[in-house]
């Protein structure tokens, strides 16, 4: 038996949102809203209106970054059941699209919520700390970036042009150093918001407990996991990881080798990269797992790509059991 009545699928843009309300047969109405606080407010007195309650209703949206914030808040506050998508999910769908609009879009978006009801992940309400801690690491790997760039370029400069490294390098190394100074601010800023809250806290403990896994990695994961909710298995996170292979066969004739699959996260993969590489020199049980690996034949970024998987299925099982890791005693 379904839970849901009705079902609304909303559009996001910079501006305006497009709304449409479904009732699981027939597109019952659409409607455009302003992107602000006023407009939310209009559109729950619209979808009362058209006596559908909130307590019944599925309302559908693509995560769409900070556009979509006014919606979240307000609709969070007015405990409706809300569910945040990946875009992608949506599109892969709806089969072959011959047209698109923003009315188009939001009605897409109303049929998948009613089609994918049973597998809807309604969200919790937004912690502020996870907010703010992935905000500050966006901007900590920005200012990173930054740093890491000027750096290359003075380096090059000073083996091929000496003359223009002796003008640049005073201003350059001041930008470098204030950089470093942002960057070590930022990483006590991490450090306390994740006190302000007990539940992020603990998960950041079992995560960090896990040999191989640092601050930066631990706060991606709970920040790209909303504290480790949005997975039901390692599996799936491993797989939003880009660590999980898959096969590649088809009748006879296509025999590929198992490979991992290029839609990931980006993020959290070259972090996972940089743990497992750093286990084979620090955790015995994964160096006498890469050396056995490697004895047999393995090619080195698939024994990588296992420990990349290991290092989540740790972490998930910590999280999951509440408890820290324990290293294995290798004989």
């Amino acid at each position: 038996m379904n839970k849901f009545n009705h079902f609304v699928g909303i559009d996001i843009s910079k501006e305006y949102f497009d709304v449409t309300l479904f009732n699981g047969l027939t597109t019952l109405e659409h409607n455009q809203f302003n992107n602000s606080k006023k407009g939310v407010d209009e559109l729950i007195d619209w979808i009362k209106g058209l006596k559908a309650s909130l307590e019944n209703t599925l309302i559908c949206m693509e995560h769409t970054g900070i556009y979509k914030n006014f919606l979240v808040d307000i609709l969070s506050i007015n405990k409706c059941n809300l569910w945040i998508e990946m875009p992608l999910r949506i599109t892969k769908s709806s089969g072959v699209q011959k047209g698109k609009n923003d009315k188009i879009d939001s009605q897409r978006i109303a049929m998948y919520a009613h089609r994918f009801q049973d597998k809807a992940m309604l969200f919790s309400g937004s912690k502020i700390v996870l907010d703010k801690l992935h905000a500050l690491s966006k901007q900590r790997g920005m200012y990173l970036t930054y740093k890491s760039a000027i750096q290359k370029r003075l380096k090059e400069q000073k083996v091929f042009d000496k003359e223009i490294y002796n003008v640049l390098c005073e201003n350059d190394n001041k930008i470098i150093n204030l950089y470093e100074k942002l960057i070590e601010d930022i990483d006590k800023q991490l450090e306390n918001l994740i006190k302000e809250d007990q539940e992020v806290l603990e998960v950041y403990q079992f995560a960090t407990s896990v040999k191989g896994i640092g601050p930066r990695t631990a706060i991606a994961l709970i920040c790209y996991t909303k504290n480790f909710t949005t997975f039901n298995t390692p599996r799936e996170l491993a797989s939003y990881c880009g660590v999980v292979p898959f096969q590649h066969t088809s009748g006879k004739s296509i025999r590929g080798k198992n490979k991992v699959h290029f839609m990931a996260n980006k993020d959290l993969k070259r972090l996972l990269h940089l743990c497992a590489v750093s286990c084979i020199q620090s955790d015995p049980e994964i160096k006498t797992f890469y050396e056995r690996k490697q004895d047999e034949g393995k090619h080195k970024m698939s024994i990588l790509n296992s420990i990349r998987n290991k290092l989540v299925h740790r972490i998930c099982a910590c999280v999951r059991n509440r408890k820290m890791y324990v290293e294995r005693q290798i004989a």
